[in-house]
């Protein structure tokens, strides 16, 4: 199966009926803001180089980002904090990220979620997490450079540890926690949600610093 295949597949999925009927009723509704936009409104698969050594692992779609567009934090707060991020650290060729053919490239990062579809309240519970692993397996299967894990936030922390069978409690999260787990490293940061960025608890400078981090955690590994 091609990664357009498995992406396909994603698209489509309707194993959580939570999740759907959340993701639907937000595309049906809208934000004013958005009302003569056609929302997206399914899973959204991941986005980004095939040959990446860092995989920025984020917890879910936003309701009127991702869930609006169809890419991975694209046209929505946490979007505009990311990646004039990545761009800074030269890991994108673009600092902003609006909708799907805006012309953004990434360089040697790939870009998911442990939850495809929107979840109400950005809570997804963890059955819907453990649903969704199956798609993380095959997404990473595809990425064979990779040698950094990047999560944002506790939830996307605790998932990927969930997802290589490990307990939580031997890997508590932290702003800059770092792990070895296999041949590959679990970097972790506070998420780029607006609530993070607009109150300091996470800055553009201490990003930065991750993102250098992982940098060269990828090219030493």
């Amino acid at each position: 199966m091609s990664l357009e295949a498995l992406h396909a597949q994603i698209a489509v999925c309707r194993a959580c009926p939570r999740l759907v009927a959340w993701r639907e009723q937000v595309g049906q509704e809208k934000r004013a803001a958005f009302r003569n936009v056609e929302y997206w409104a399914r899973p959204v698969p991941g986005f980004g180089d095939l040959g990446a050594r860092i995989l920025v692992f984020g917890l879910a779609p936003g309701a009127h980002g991702s869930n609006r567009t169809g890419r991975p934090f694209t046209g929505d707060a946490s979007g505009d904090f990311l990646y004039p991020a990545l761009y800074r650290a030269g890991l994108s060729n673009l600092p902003t990220s609006t909708h799907k053919g805006d012309g953004l490239v990434l360089h040697g990062v790939y870009i998911t979620a442990a939850v495809r579809c929107a979840p109400p309240g950005n809570k997804p519970s963890p059955l819907e997490i453990r649903t969704c692993a199956k798609w993380t397996e095959q997404e990473l299967a595809f990425l064979r450079n990779l040698k950094v894990y990047l999560a944002l936030g506790q939830i996307a922390h605790d998932a990927l540890l969930g997802y290589h069978r490990l307990r939580k409690s031997a890997y508590p999260f932290a702003h800059g926690s770092e792990y070895r787990i296999g041949e590959r490293v679990l970097l972790s940061s506070y998420h780029v949600s607006r609530q993070n960025t607009q109150t300091g608890k996470l800055t553009a400078a201490m990003f930065d610093g991750i993102l250098e981090r992982a940098k060269r955690l990828a090219s030493s590994s």
